[in-house]
């Protein structure tokens, strides 16, 4: 009998490990696949607001002390070099957009990026209409108010480089 009950009280005890191990873990899942599906759709209303050509609300996006790479351009770090670069690559676009492939969260859950493809039309210096496709890649970090705001932004062509 007490070989019985010291069997049900080790189960039950095991049980209760696993419980207390496995819950933080599908609790962290949980909320790794909520900032997922939140930074996806952050993400498409961005391309949204730069399809658009709305340069004041796709630098929104951005944080405070955030630095763009633009392909073929100087490194943008200051608010202002974020709203030229922008408004440089707007004025000339026709149209596209960004489509996220890739969302990883930090098990921090402060901090994700995002990676994935684009494709822009634009004229080019000539008037002549360019269609660019390529990948970008994305760090948000989460705001201390619990918002999220990209933090570094590059992206670039797939295109070989005009000779």
């Amino acid at each position: 009998m007490k070989v019985i009950q010291y069997a049900k009280n080790s189960v039950a005890a095991a049980v209760i490990v696993n419980c207390l191990v496995l819950l933080p873990l599908s609790t962290a899942n949980a909320q790794q696949t909520e900032i997922e599906k939140a930074l996806r759709k952050l993400d498409a209303e961005w391309s949204a607001a730069a399809s658009a050509k709305n340069v004041d609300k796709t630098v929104s996006y951005y944080s405070n002390d955030a630095v763009v790479l633009p392909p073929n351009a100087p490194l943008a770090s200051t608010p202002m070099a974020i709203r030229a670069q922008w408004k440089k690559d707007i004025d000339s676009m026709i149209g596209g957009g960004w489509k996220p492939t890739r969302v990883e969260v930090a098990k921090s859950g402060d901090m994700a990026y995002v990676s994935g493809t684009y494709t822009f039309n634009f004229k080019d210096a000539g008037g002549k209409t360019v269609e660019d496709r390529g990948k970008y890649l994305e760090v948000w970090e989460r705001q201390a108010d619990g918002s999220w705001k990209c933090g570094a932004d590059a992206w670039n062509s797939d295109l070989p480089a005009a000779p």
